[in-house]
């Protein structure tokens, strides 16, 4: 989120596409209720289903679920065939003037460099601007380079017609036009649109790059840095925020910092590929601090262990052999029988993962599984018979199940996370039942027993456990506050102003921010973007001043927001060039006072450099400015292009009817053993997609009775033209089977699903809620994922779990 939940009531327009935050974020919602009572926005809602959001919406389009990236390219060439972006923003705060190599090219649904025989893009040397003698990159500032950004973006959505977008999304075409130019209204610079998105687009093969694609549009409507604009994420479990914040994916460590590569065994060349040199005279590249915040991390970790004469423990880390180990590289290792055991600490897998079967197979080749929850799930009874709901042979099944309970978020203190990158302290509301006992205490323990088998029985590799700093106060249940603590970080020896030598903070004092990192060894954070949340003056989570003197929802004494306590990031891209806001009169955010930057907000800008010094918004990244085009960092190509999901109702990408190879993303990773599951529309001729109900959170609620009453069924959700068709009425049962398996449940007839018109067919979209299973007091019912394919977006990996395809039959 590049902005908060609280900030949307700032928009003029709120568009909420791949999500339904009305449903899965009733909370956060209101604040588009706020921005459109007291703002007088507008509410437009695209999705598959005329849901929750669009019933309260503006305007609402139907579009066919997988297509987003078609939409949205088809309406980034409609803004700029129709000179509706914002032309200073665009050319002073996006790479759009940046000249793009030679050699770059689009041909056939294919970027330069793809290499067939591998599924992935090679050679991406052509992907990056053209770099002067000077070492920075070549502009065009007039625009009128062929090979520039903004030319190539045009070029490359000039095949995105109406007409084409409208046969590919089946949205009909004067709707769509009637969208699109609500949306280019806010290319003005005193009108802002806020994005609304959540699992909708992230479970897609093309996920990443559709939630890129939103970027793209907001960018040349001028619209991120801005109060009430930005891409906005929605978080759905209360700490998934804080998940990715603290590394908990398999590549990253925590602040979004990177694991190394099996070649990557030489520590300097480790920090110097990851320590980006400005592209652009006068530009502050914030990565330039990359070995600081490494460096106290390995501090945090390592302590005294960590030092300069061993590279801050480096060989320690572990280096991966491969990308990733992402969910599906996990469990089709599991499924070959490349892995003994497998700790599953609160989620659940065979009800969260793709393809049913697959995991729960995959499970079954375990010599041991822990599951660490509070609850009683799936994955901890996969090996138990429930009949259809779990047809499993029980007695062959020889995996060893360890249950170890744990509690849950109320029953400990501790920090949360949420969508706005707010951290909240919340205390504990009650005593856990029975044998329940911390995830801190069961994990210290783990790692106790382990560390004295290593140092009794020794090992391959022990250093990285024996070397470990574990000085807490209490080792066998370290404090939560004492965690909160050492993820912000300490002085280890006095820290002092570089210009001026004087001391900013003392040896063993709580750091005040992340500029205070240093990288020789004096100072440990444990994450260097929660450095601020626990500093001198005590805990800032726990702060709960809710003034708002701006009336803009900048309520910066309420809790602590990562970075810097800065609510919204890029926000000097809400002040021109010159540093005067675009919009003096109520889109205040930050300005220059003619010495500093300072306003509403804590500036996202070295606070004293002026506007003329040549330093641009956006310095995470070297050039300074926000990227229309992606350099070489999206698996499948610099811009977005509209690929089919892997199971397509049409069989065919409409872009390149030709060309079999781009029909579905090109640079996808695809498991041998999961082609020949892929259905086809023959025989599974309706599009699917899952989602999530108010009434339950994830699998967890089916363990409540009162939820389970207000949501007490199973049900999948079919349009009337095809209730009609196939002889279903409401309350009927119904099978849902895929090409991996099938589920039964109730069928909803409803006029929120309408037949669309896809590349001259019909097209029908079946809805699946995903909250029922075979443990809990509600009513047994199937795991949806028996249905979904195992595929994901190939930048992340996260499953498909919204496009596939599915047969519908009367029970």
């Amino acid at each position: 989120m590049t902005n908060h939940w609280a900030d949307i009531q700032n928009a003029d327009l709120v568009l909420i596409m791949g999500g339904n935050a009305a449903e899965a974020h009733p909370c956060g919602f209101k604040w588009v209720t706020e921005a459109k009572a007291h703002n007088k926005a507008r509410l437009i809602v695209v999705d598959p289903r005329f849901n929750r959001s669009a019933s309260v919406a503006d305007l609402y389009a139907p579009i066919r679920t997988g297509t987003d990236i078609a939409f949205l390219g088809g309406l980034i060439y409609h803004l700029i065939s129709n000179d509706k972006i914002q032309h200073e923003y665009v050319r002073n705060y996006t790479d759009a003037s940046f000249i793009v190599r030679e050699g770059f090219t689009f041909e056939n649904g294919l970027f330069s460099g793809y290499d067939a025989s591998q599924r992935r893009y090679g050679d991406k040397s052509a992907w990056g601007y053209e770099i002067g003698e000077d070492g920075f990159a070549v502009v065009d500032p007039t625009l009128s380079h062929p090979r520039c950004v903004f030319n190539l973006l045009k070029q490359h959505y000039s095949r995105y017609t109406p007409e084409v977008v409208s046969s590919i999304c089946g949205t009909p075409k004067e709707l769509m036009l009637k969208v699109w130019d609500t949306i280019a209204e806010a290319s003005a610079p005193d009108k802002v649109m806020t994005i609304m998105y959540a699992l909708g687009w992230t479970q897609h093969s093309t996920g990443s790059q559709m939630i890129r694609t939103g970027a793209m549009l907001q960018l040349l409507l001028g619209n991120i840095g801005m109060p009430g604009g930005g891409m906005n994420a929605l978080r759905g479990h209360s700490n998934i925020q804080g998940l990715t914040d603290l590394g908990l994916l398999s590549n990253l460590l925590p602040g979004y910092l990177t694991l190394p590569g099996d070649a990557e065994q030489d520590y300097a060349a480790y920090i110097a590929k990851r320590t980006q040199k400005p592209l652009r005279p006068g530009q502050l590249s914030y990565w330039q601090n990359y070995e600081k915040f490494h460096v106290s991390l390995m501090k945090a970790w390592y302590g005294k262990n960590a030092t300069a004469e061993n590279n801050w423990g480096y060989d320690w880390l572990p280096k991966l052999d491969t990308p990733g180990y992402d969910v599906l590289k996990v469990f089709d290792l599991m499924y070959q029988g490349k892995i003994n055991g497998y700790f599953c600490q609160g989620f659940n897998p065979i009800a969260s993962f793709p393809n049913k079967a697959k995991v729960g197979a995959a499970l079954a080749k375990l010599k041991y599984l822990v599951v660490m929850d509070p609850l009683a799930t799936e994955t901890s009874e996969f090996w138990r018979n429930a009949g259809d709901y779990n047809d499993v042979d029980t007695a062959a099944i020889q995996t060893t199940v360890i249950r170890l309970p744990t509690t849950c978020f109320a029953e400990e203190d501790g920090s949360l996370v949420n969508s706005g990158r707010w951290l909240q302290w919340h205390w504990k509301g009650a005593e856990p039942p029975g044998q329940a006992r911390t995830d801190i205490a069961i994990m210290g323990g783990l790692f106790h027993r382990l560390r004295e088998l290593y140092r009794k029985e020794g090992g391959a590799f022990p250093d990285p456990i024996l070397n470990i700093d574990w000085s807490y106060l209490r080792p066998d249940e370290p404090g939560p506050d004492e965690i909160a603590r050492e993820f912000n970080g300490k002085a280890l020896a006095d820290v002092t102003d570089p210009a001026t030598g004087a001391v900013l903070a003392k040896a063993g004092e709580q750091l005040a921010g992340f500029a205070q990192l240093r990288a020789d060894g004096s100072t440990a954070s444990g994450c260097w973007i929660f450095c601020g949340s626990w500093t001198q003056l005590g805990n800032q989570m726990a702060r709960r001043d809710n003034a708002d003197p701006y009336g803009m929802g900048q309520t910066l004494g309420w809790a602590w927001a990562w970075p810097a306590n800065r609510r919204i990031l890029y926000n000097r891209a809400s002040a021109d060039p010159s540093g005067k806001p675009w919009d003096p009169r109520k889109k205040r955010l930050v300005w220059w006072n003619g010495t500093a930057w300072g306003g509403t907000d804590v500036p996202d800008f070295k606070p004293d450099s002026p506007p003329d010094a040549g330093m641009n918004p956006f310095i995470m990244n070297p050039e300074g400015v926000a990227r229309l085009f992606a350099v070489d960092k999206m698996a499948e190509g610099p811009f977005p292009e509209h690929y089919e999901p892997f199971e397509t109702p049409i069989g065919r990408n409409p872009l390149h009817p030709d060309k079999p190879g781009v029909t579905s993303n090109p640079a996808a990773r695809v498991f041998q053993n999961d082609l020949e599951l892929f259905g086809k529309a023959d025989e599974f001729p309706y599009a699917a997609t899952t989602y999530r109900l108010t009434e339950h959170f994830h699998f967890w609620t089916k363990h409540s009775r009162l939820n389970a009453i207000t949501q007490p069924e199973q049900f999948v959700e079919i349009g009337e033209a095809l209730a009609k068709e196939l002889g279903i009425q409401a309350g009927q049962r119904v099978k849902v089977s895929s090409n991996r398996g099938f589920i039964k449940a109730v069928a909803v007839v409803t006029k929120r699903l309408k037949p669309l018109t896809v590349d001259g067919k019909t097209v029908h979209q079946v809805g699946i809620p995903l909250h029922w299973g075979f443990t809990g007091v509600a009513r047994n019912g199937y795991l949806t994922n028996t249905l979904t394919p195992f595929v994901g977006d190939a930048n992340t990996q996260t499953p498909e779990f919204k496009s596939f395809l599915v047969n519908v039959e009367k029970v």
